[in-house]
């Protein structure tokens, strides 16, 4: 009677565990930063949201220079605080001429880089 595995048994499946891991994987690495973009844009979306609020409220967007602070000092943020991104960075708030920008930094903490999110390219 058999108790124990061979080793050519184990061998194989030592492979085919290595070619699973080969092809899964791949697909797995980056949907992580992948999902938190996403989380990103659908927060732009809410703090647009309330942006649009406070427009009606006053009559006009917050000045650059107020940013989203001046949403919190009138509580439009049920906790009291300013919405950070998946990464941990504050939004910055951009006012134009008629409309406003959020941006976030992404995972790099910089600005101007690659991994920027900005509200004006998310799907809307």
């Amino acid at each position: 009677m058999k108790k124990a595995f061979s080793l050519m048994e184990l061998m194989v499946v030592i492979i085919i565990l290595g070619l699973l891991a080969a092809f899964v994987l791949p697909n797995l690495t980056g949907k992580s930063e992948e999902a938190k973009s996403k989380i990103v844009c659908i927060q732009m979306k809410s703090i647009a949201q309330t942006l649009k609020m406070f427009k009606l409220d006053t009559s006009s967007y917050p000045k650059t220079e107020e940013g989203l602070s001046l949403l919190v000092e009138k509580k439009y943020f049920e906790d009291g605080k300013a919405p950070r991104d998946s990464w941990g960075n504050e939004f910055i708030y951009i006012q134009g001429e008629e409309d406003f920008d959020l941006i976030s930094l992404g995972s790099d903490k910089k600005e101007s880089t690659a991994d920027d999110i900005y509200y004006s390219k998310c799907n809307q």
